[in-house]
């Protein structure tokens, strides 16, 4: 298999330590269509980033992670409020206990986090940030923002120069066949394995398999490198800080 497979070697460029109390570096502002939206690095960058948050929408621990690659990749980082003008799902109320929660959160996926609607919607901003200047435009996200990038990354004509998907909700491998652009693909220990193998078959059969990235993080949990993030632990937060260095290298192997 042709595919990039990451170990655990130091990586070629390192991150800053990790802080359990962050105070996000950027500003919100409007763009593309958006009231609110995360603003981090350099604006006047030719390589650009979108972050597609997780269910709980923003989080200093996501945010952190962005200001880190923005950091270490001098690129603009955009993180748009996609559930806008609804709310983010409860961090209390996850995992859902009851049948009552379940069918909830079945349908929050279903409508304010739709995946094929904010498919668009990311389409949106990647190309108003090329119609600002941006030459090179990836994206990531996390949980169903995973889920998201892989659809956009398939999308007929997409702008998308590359994409990545962090412990994705929904993983399905029927979502790459018609990928035509570069995925770094990081599942923790509670994706469907089966699913994640039968992608990798996929993309490493791709032109551009040289360019994919995949590292299975199998002793972390769902949401280790989003909002769940408990950063005051030591092994959670060694895996965030290694899969955001790895993201900054998989982005530099395709954006740079």
């Amino acid at each position: 298999m042709s595919t990039q497979v990451h170990n655990d070697n130091p990586a070629c460029c390192s991150i800053p330590p990790v802080q359990s109390d962050y105070k996000p570096q950027g500003t919100y502002k409007p763009y593309a269509g958006f009231q609110k939206v995360y603003f981090t690095g350099d604006e006047k960058s030719d390589i650009a980033l979108v972050a597609v948050y997780d269910i709980f929408g923003f989080a200093p621990q996501t945010q952190q992670g962005a200001d880190i690659l923005a950091k270490q990749l001098k690129a603009t980082l955009v993180m748009p409020d996609f559930f806008e003008p609804d709310a983010p799902w409860p961090s209390d109320k996850f995992p859902p206990q009851t049948g009552e929660e379940k069918a909830k959160l079945q349908e929050f996926f279903g409508g304010t986090a739709n995946p094929q609607k904010s498919v668009n919607r990311l389409i949106d901003v990647v190309n108003q940030l090329k119609a600002d200047g941006a030459k090179h435009v990836g994206a990531f996200g996390f949980c169903w923002g995973g889920k998201v990038n892989i659809l956009a990354g398939s999308a007929p004509n997409t702008p998308l120069d590359a994409v990545a998907a962090v412990h994705p909700a929904m993983l399905s491998s029927a979502d790459v066949e018609n990928l035509s652009i570069p995925l770094g693909l990081y599942p923790s220990k509670d994706e469907p394995t089966e699913e994640y193998n039968k992608i990798l078959e996929i993309i490493a059969k791709k032109p551009f398999a040289a360019k994919n990235d995949h590292k299975h993080y199998t002793t972390m949990f769902h949401g280790f490198a989003a909002a769940r993030a408990d950063l005051n632990n030591a092994d959670n937060r060694k895996q965030f800080e290694d899969l955001y260095s790895t993201l900054v290298n998989y982005f530099k192997k395709t954006l740079v």
